[in-house]
């Protein structure tokens, strides 16, 4: 009987401790997720604004941003687009590169309304330090190879090991190779689609 009773009151206990803890992350959680929210929305602000710089449109990117399905590859899409007096002179789209060395690698490309690109920056990777994290302006200048570059210029897209326009990265092919492909794709959705893309 008084095992029993002794049994009743540690689960009593360690119940109330639990309850206590699990109260106690959700005030937490309740208490930090807007500042969550706001460190990622700038983030994004910020990597927006590194492929498409603010002087190059007049409103704000992430206010009314959209979502169109690759007919293609049947990747959804979110698209930023930019205008300059009500009109559209730009987009920045999202991007994936599912075949990373590590994986997943996903982008935003800044495509201008002519075509060309404006910029090209890694938003997640799980690349290895060192070798494939060189994808990142932080690391090195490799990303801004594609500043410029268009569908319509004779352009190779593809690795200078596979016949192509651009450099890999020392002892890391399959990155590059993966982003290249990627930019080549969005660019392409772009063309196929700018009609839709610049649409109100």
């Amino acid at each position: 009987m008084k095992r029993r009773w002794l049994a009743n009151r540690q689960s009593m206990v360690l119940g109330t401790f639990a309850l206590i803890i699990a109260c106690a992350l959700t005030a937490i959680n309740s208490f930090t997720r807007p500042a969550i929210n706001n460190n990622r929305q700038l983030q994004l602000d910020r990597q927006l604004t590194e492929v498409l710089p603010h002087q190059q449109h007049d409103n704000q990117l992430q206010r009314n941003p959209k979502t169109l399905v690759d007919p293609i590859s049947g990747e959804t899409r979110t698209l930023y687009v930019a205008t300059k007096n009500n009109q559209p002179v730009a987009a920045v789209i999202t991007a994936l590169a599912p075949d990373g060395y590590s994986g997943d690698i996903t982008l935003l490309v800044g495509i201008l309304a002519d075509g060309s690109l404006s910029g090209v920056r890694v938003t997640h990777h799980s690349e290895t330090p060192g070798l494939g994290d060189d994808i990142e302006l932080a690391k090195s200048a490799w990303i801004l190879q594609f500043d410029g570059k268009s569908l319509s210029q004779p352009v190779r897209w593809a690795v200078r090991r596979d016949g192509g326009d651009f450099d890999q990265l020392t002892g890391a092919t399959i990155t590059p190779r993966a982003i290249v492909r990627a930019v080549h794709r969005t660019l392409t959705f772009f063309h196929t689609n700018k009609q839709q893309i610049f649409s109100p």
